[in-house]
């Protein structure tokens, strides 16, 4: 289905943290929460410390813990880039350990 996802790149300042094909985005925009979803019109906002969650094409999400960055979408192709960034399902795995 076209139009249906759309490629998405998330990145820190040192390093990508995922980069793929999503159904949806939701980010910490600082104007409050902002759901992102393939063909939305074009947007760039800044975001705030919070949560980044992607939902890829097989339903798995991933999460990642952000702090002062921007998110920049147009053409079906979103990026978000943060000054650090930490994958949630990683940082609960090396907490447990």
């Amino acid at each position: 289905m076209a139009g249906s996802t759309m490629k998405v790149n998330i990145v820190a300042s040192d390093r990508p943290l995922w980069a793929g094909e999503a159904k949806s985005v939701t980010i910490p925009a600082s104007s409050g929460g902002m759901g992102i979803l393939p063909d939305h019109e074009p947007v760039m906002t800044v975001i705030d410390k919070g949560i980044v969650s992607a939902v890829d094409v097989d339903g798995n999400r991933h999460s990642f813990e952000m702090t002062d960055g921007f998110a920049s979408f147009d053409s079906n192709l979103l990026t978000v880039a943060a000054e650090t960034g930490v994958d949630v399902e990683k940082k609960s795995t090396e907490a447990a350990e």
